[in-house]
C-alpha cells in the first residue's frame, strides 16, 4: 500500500493551507468521532515503545488536568489511527494527546465513578498513516489551538459548509464529482457544490446548521461577512492582511474599494506594504472611497495628515489638566465611535487617560499648600513620562480594536480609582479651606 505523500507545512504557513493539505490525504478524511474503551480490547495504545501509559499516581504536571477533566470532562479528543491485521481484531494507535490519555486513565482507575473518566473523546481515522500524514495531523492540532485570523475563520467556515453540503447531497443521490472534491479553493468548491444542487432547498447548507456543527460562538450575520471579504479580495492578499492583523471592517472596504477603483487599491496596498505604514490603510480606504480624484500616492499624503490631525488631538486632551468641563466632554465621548475607545473596555481610555499628567504640574500646586502642610517630594518626571506612554501605548491597542482580559480591566480599574481619589485630593489641597489635607491624602 502506497502512502499519500502530504507536503511539509509552510513556515509560518497559515491554517488555509494546512487545511487544504490535510483535505488530500484520502485517509485523514475518512476520519470518525468515537468513545473508545480505556481498558480492553479497543483501548488505544502509545507509539512511544508502544506502551500503555501508566495507572500510577498522576505526576504533578497532570493533577491540573485530571481536576479540570473530573469536572467538566475531555474538551478536545485524542487523535488516533485505527491499525487492522489480517485475522486480528483491529488496534488504536494513539497520534497526539498522550496528556489526555494519561490523565483518562489515572481517573478511570482512581476515580471509577466518575462519569467523565468512562471512555475517551476521540477522533479516528484508517491506519496506518504515513509519517508525513501523523506530522501533519499532529502540527494542525497545535497550530489550530492558536486564535483564527478572518482569513482562517472564513476558510474554516466555508470548508465545513462544503462538508454539509455535499453529505445532503450524497444522501438524496446526487453524486458529487471526484474534481469538485479536488477543487482547492474552499469557496470555489462550494459554488461548484451550489451548482450541483440547483434549486433543491432540502440540501442548502444554512449558516444556523454549520455555526451550530462547529459551535462557534459567531453570529450568522458575522460569519457572511467574513466569507464576503475572503470571497472578494485574492487568496495571496487575505494571507497578507491576516499576517498584518487587519481587521474586517477594513477588508470589507478595501473589498469595495477593489470593485470600483481596482488600480488605486492595489497602489496603496504596495505602498502601504512597501513603506511598512499598514496602520494607515483604514484611513486611507476611508480618503480613496470619498476623494475619487485622488492617486494613491495623494491618498497616503492626505490620510497622514489626516492621522497626524487625529493623534495630535489626542496628545492635547492626554496632556491638559482635567477640569469639570473636561470630565463632562469625557463622559460624552464615550458614545463617540472614533474617540479613545468604545464598548465596555475603551470607555475607561478617555477617564483614565489624562490622569498621570498632573505629575509635571504638582510642585506648583504643594508649593500653593506650603504655607498650611510642609510640601513632600515630587513624584520624578521620569516616572510620570514613563506612565504617560504605557497608557498612550494601552489606548493605540484599544483603538486597534483589541480588548483588555476581565482581569486586567479590574487591575486598571482599582490603580486608576485610587490615582484619581489621590490626584483629587491633591487639587482639593492646593486650595484653602478648613481640615488638614495631609490627614486626608494619608487616609486614602
Amino acid at each position: 500500500m502506497t502512502s499519500t505523500s502530504i507536503e511539509a507545512p509552510p513556515d509560518g504557513g497559515s491554517m488555509i493551507r494546512l487545511t487544504e493539505i490535510l483535505h488530500r490525504s484520502v485517509k485523514l478524511r475518512q476520519r470518525r468521532f468515537e468513545m473508545l474503551p480505556l481498558r480492553g480490547p479497543g483501548a488505544p495504545f502509545t507509539e512511544t515503545h508502544a506502551r500503555n501509559p501508566s495507572d500510577s499516581l498522576p505526576p504533578s504536571e497532570l493533577a491540573d488536568l485530571i481536576s479540570s477533566m473530573s469536572v467538566i470532562g475531555l474538551l478536545e479528543p485524542v487523535l488516533a489511527e485505527e491499525i487492522l491485521i489480517d485475522g486480528k481484531a483491529p488496534t488504536i494507535r494513539l497520534v497526539t494527546g498522550e496528556r489526555r490519555l494519561r490523565a483518562m486513565r489515572w481517573g478511570a482507575t482512581n476515580r471509577p465513578d466518575n462519569p467523565h473518566f468512562q471512555a475517551l473523546p476521540a477522533v479516528v481515522c484508517p491506519g496506518p498513516l504515513s509519517d508525513e500524514e501523523r506530522h501533519m495531523w499532529r502540527f494542525v492540532e497545535n497550530f489550530a489551538r492558536e486564535p483564527l485570523r478572518p482569513g482562517e475563520q472564513a476558510a474554516a467556515l466555508l470548508y465545513q459548509r462544503c462538508a454539509i453540503l455535499v453529505g445532503k447531497l450524497l444522501k438524496s443521490g446526487r453524486p458529487v464529482p471526484q474534481e469538485v472534491y479536488a477543487i482547492p479553493d474552499p469557496a470555489e468548491r462550494f459554488q461548484a457544490l451550489e451548482k450541483i444542487r440547483g434549486t433543491d432547498t432540502s440540501c442548502a447548507a444554512p449558516w444556523s446548521e454549520v455555526l451550530d456543527r462547529l459551535g462557534l460562538q459567531l453570529n450568522e450575520r458575522k460569519a457572511g461577512e467574513l466569507v464576503r471579504a475572503f470571497r472578494a479580495l485574492p487568496r495571496d492578499l487575505t494571507e497578507e492582511m491576516d499576517e498584518a492583523a487587519v481587521r474586517l471592517h477594513t477588508r470589507i472596504r478595501f473589498a469595495e474599494l477593489r470593485t470600483g477603483r481596482a488600480e488605486a487599491a492595489q497602489g496603496i496596498w504596495a505602498a502601504l506594504k512597501t513603506s511598512e505604514r499598514l496602520h494607515l490603510l483604514p484611513t486611507a480606504v476611508s480618503v480613496a472611497l470619498e476623494e475619487e480624484e485622488l492617486g494613491p500616492d495623494e491618498i497616503i499624503a492626505e490620510a497622514e495628515e489626516r492621522q497626524d490631525a487625529a493623534n495630535a488631538g489626542r496628545r492635547a486632551k492626554l496632556s491638559r489638566v482635567p477640569d469639570t468641563s473636561d470630565v463632562q466632554a469625557a463622559e460624552a465621548d464615550e458614545d463617540d465611535p472614533h474617540g479613545a475607545g468604545s464598548g465596555e473596555d475603551g470607555a475607561e481610555g478617555p477617564d483614565a487617560a489624562p490622569l498621570p499628567a498632573q505629575g509635571p504640574d504638582a510642585p506648583e500646586e504643594e508649593a500653593g499648600s506650603s504655607a498650611q502642610a510642609p510640601p513632600r517630594p515630587a513624584v520624578e518626571t521620569d516616572v510620570i513620562r514613563t506612565a504617560l506612554d504605557g497608557v498612550r501605548s494601552l489606548l493605540v491597542e484599544i483603538r486597534a480594536g483589541k480588548e483588555i482580559s476581565r482581569y486586567d480591566r479590574g487591575s486598571l480599574r482599582l490603580a486608576l480609582r485610587e490615582l484619581s481619589t489621590h490626584l483629587e485630593e491633591e487639587a482639593a489641597s492646593a486650595q484653602p479651606g478648613p481640615g488638614t489635607p495631609h490627614e486626608e491624602s494619608e487616609a486614602a
